[in-house]
């Protein structure tokens, strides 16, 4: 395990023909001398060519490294957030700690920000979370962020030994399973969206609160049997967490189990009777709350766009659906007849999904990839039953989706942890209430 604090090379965007932005303060730039101001990074003649406002003379490198003097920052322009997903939308977002602009093979730059664990974890709180939400709440999750994102790296790092990652699709004719995961991105350790963690630098004001909680748990791991845990979160678990191996590849993980988020032990559950009527139903949760002082507290202002995040319903025409569902998975399934869930995990989640069409009939799992296919950004979770209307000739008209939760499910329900906190629940209860059999142990000062 590790003994010291981690630099941490965040992915900010990548794919970009020309990186805009402003040095606040000044940057040595490796190989090139100082540099503040605003500048144009592009790329020509395979080199990066940074372009300052401020008259100095172009800097042309195949990697170009700005290293921050003390107090120094800087701001990236049109910042693409919540990619695919429903509140997608670009800002201009302020980072501390150093830049690397990266050609890539593609011809194009990817922009990286290097900066210490704990500086790291500051932003993640804060873009995760409100910056105002309850203290205790906030040490919890920066207790979880830093432990998935050690376990991740210590992850990668075991891959690399081995050679090759493990497979992340499986593929048969009428089948295809396909689950994503942190080891999407070659050139740094995580994005800064929400397919990794929410990462916005100080963009967000990060608040006495963040800051606090972040500085109070400082090297605090949760820990099982010697290891950091992968402790993965989402917002809404929708009464019922759900197991690793339903979500991400078929390893069990003692820690990852389902739970009930309650004080009232909810069934798992197992049949798809019992998912109609869990489903259907509006059981006592801490994620089942409509306190708009929690929600405040708690979600970043464009989360708060999303209200019906503990029990939904989203109605398609048959034609509008096959139209999303052409798009996004690329088959053509002709007239869609049937969405039938062929395996559910015990918090109702759908794990594989059978699509039945004129033309084509497909199993496909695990639980994103049927977010994906059913929706035109990501369906809030895979935990839903289907009803069908029909004409009468037995042809569907409409499909509509009644769904629970908003996430994979697995480990921490930051709305069930706010809630938590709010009760009184101390930022160590709340974890392990989440992280099964797990303790906490700091690793280093």
């Amino acid at each position: 395990m590790i003994t010291q604090e981690p630099v941490i090379k965040v992915g900010i965007f990548e794919g970009r023909k020309e990186v805009r932005g402003t040095l606040k303060g000044k940057f040595h730039i490796t190989g090139g001398g100082e540099l503040e101001g605003d500048f144009v990074a592009r790329v020509q003649a395979g080199k990066i060519v940074l372009t300052s406002h401020a008259g100095n003379k172009p800097i042309e490198l195949p990697e170009v490294f700005c290293k921050a003097s003390q107090g120094a920052s800087f701001v990236l322009k049109d910042v693409t957030i919540g990619v695919q997903f429903h509140w997608q939308r670009n800002e201009d977002q302020t980072f501390e700690g150093d830049i690397r602009l990266l050609l890539a093979g593609d011809g194009t730059i990817t922009a990286i920000n290097e900066i210490g664990l704990e500086g790291y974890l500051k932003s993640v709180i804060s873009s995760e979370m409100s910056a105002e939400a309850p203290v205790e709440l906030l040490k919890a999750h920066a207790i979880t962020s830093r432990s998935w994102l050690v376990a991740m790296l210590d992850r990668e790092k075991r891959t690399k030994q081995q050679g090759k990652p493990a497979p992340r699709s499986f593929q048969k004719p009428n089948e295809l399973i396909r689950w994503y995961d942190r080891e999407d991105h070659v050139l740094f350790d995580v994005c800064a969206d929400d397919h990794c963690q929410r990462y916005q630098g100080v963009t967000k004001i990060i608040s006495q609160g963040a800051d606090e909680a972040v500085r109070r748990t400082r090297g605090t791991f949760l820990v099982y049997q010697n290891e950091v845990c992968d402790a993965r979160f989402y917002k809404s678990c929708g009464g019922l967490t759900e197991k690793f191996e339903n979500a991400w590849e078929d390893t069990s993980i003692p820690y990852l189990q389902v739970v009930s988020d309650s004080s009232i032990r909810h069934p798992e559950i197992r049949s798809e009777s019992e998912a109609e009527r869990w489903i259907r139903s509006s059981p006592d949760a801490y994620c089942n709350t409509t306190d708009g002082n929690i929600l405040r507290q708690v979600l970043p202002s464009f989360d708060q766009e999303t209200t019906d995040f503990f029990r939904w319903t989203v109605k398609y025409e048959r034609e509008e659906l096959e139209q999303i569902i052409a798009s996004r998975s690329g088959f053509d399934f002709g007239t869609i007849n049937n969405l039938t869930p062929v395996q559910r995990g015990l918090s109702g989640r759908i794990v594989t999904l059978k699509i039945e069409g004129s033309k084509k009939t497909i199993v496909v799992g695990k639980e994103l990839e049927i977010r994906r296919w059913l929706s035109k950004s990501h369906l809030y979770s895979s935990a839903f039953v289907v009803d069908v209307e029909r004409d009468a000739n037995g042809i569907p008209k409409h499909f509509i989706l009644r769904g629970a939760g908003w996430g994979h499910g697995v480990g921490l329900c930051q709305i069930g942890a706010a809630v938590m906190a709010t009760k009184g629940k101390k930022a160590e209860e709340i974890v392990k209430h989440y992280f099964l059999n797990s303790e906490l142990r700091q690793l280093y000062q």
